[in-house]
């Protein structure tokens, strides 16, 4: 089946991509939502999607090699129904706009990859808008144990980074650091302060830099923390990307990425 990726930067949504390739998909099309380009903000108050390092999301058509779509969100989260009805200038339209922009372009798509691995209001809503357009919502992270999949992703030679943190035990200096490092300190929080290990409760967002479906990876040269909110007891902060550059892998990492999704591929 030919499927378009939905990413955001985390790490969910390239891992999930990583699965569906894994299960035979062939991944053609990149599809990102982004804030209002007049806006002035990094991150919007959204309920469907990851806004947060946005602005290098452009080198992900790069990294892969592919095409990237890209729509503005101009709703908002309107309709908070768990069951989910097509509501004028709600967010979830612009999914249903962006994806309409992609099957123009590639009619033979007919599946749809999303990171989602909690969230019933994400998946009921990406579900809705899949069904309206004939297409497989393609969710192969869902409802799986977060401590073994946030395990098995770093194993997995995902490079993905926190980038914006919002929860007690989370602190600034946690911003840059992968989830290969953070692993025994997200551990250590769900133990203490039940927090979701992969970050399904809003604890923090990522950003992967690299992963076995790049071709290239990217560098960060330049970043700036953003304290937005300075809370005692749960500090909200994220990382902006000031400048960053692509680096193309070698044939012999090129070849181990290969192993690798061979490998997830047998333990289907």
């Amino acid at each position: 089946m030919k499927v378009v990726g939905l990413v955001s930067g985390g790490k969910d949504s390239c891992y999930n991509m990583m699965q569906c390739v894994a299960h035979g998909h062939e991944i053609v099309a990149l599809a990102n939502l982004k804030p209002l380009s007049d806006c002035g903000k990094d991150e919007l108050d959204s309920f469907m999607y990851q806004t947060v390092g946005h602005d290098v999301i452009h080198l992900y058509s790069q990294c892969m090699d592919l095409p990237l779509y890209r729509q503005e969100i101009s709703g908002k989260p309107l309709n908070q129904d768990m069951n989910y009805e097509a509501t004028d200038d709600d967010e979830t339209e612009d999914l249903y706009r962006l994806l309409i922009e992609v099957l123009k372009k590639h009619p033979d798509v007919k599946g749809v990859s999303v990171g989602a691995i909690l969230s019933n209001y994400q998946r009921i809503r990406v579900e809705h808008v899949c069904n309206r357009l004939g297409l497989t919502s393609l969710a192969y992270l869902w409802e799986r144990d977060q401590k073994e999949l946030l395990f098995e992703m770093a194993n997995a030679e995902v490079n993905a980074v926190l980038i914006k943190i919002a929860a007690i035990g989370l602190k600034p200096t946690h911003l840059g650091k992968s989830i290969a490092e953070m692993y025994p300190i997200l551990c250590k929080m769900n133990e203490m302060y039940d927090l979701h290990i992969c970050g399904e409760g809003g604890e923090y967002e990522t950003f992967t830099l690299d992963c076995p479906l790049f071709k290239r990876r990217i560098v960060v040269e330049e970043t700036e923390t953003v304290i937005h909110s300075d809370d005692a007891f749960a500090q909200v902060a994220y990382l902006k990307f000031k400048k960053c550059t692509l680096q193309a892998k070698t044939q012999e990492e090129l070849e181990r990425d290969s192993k690798i999704l061979q490998t997830i591929a047998k333990a289907e």
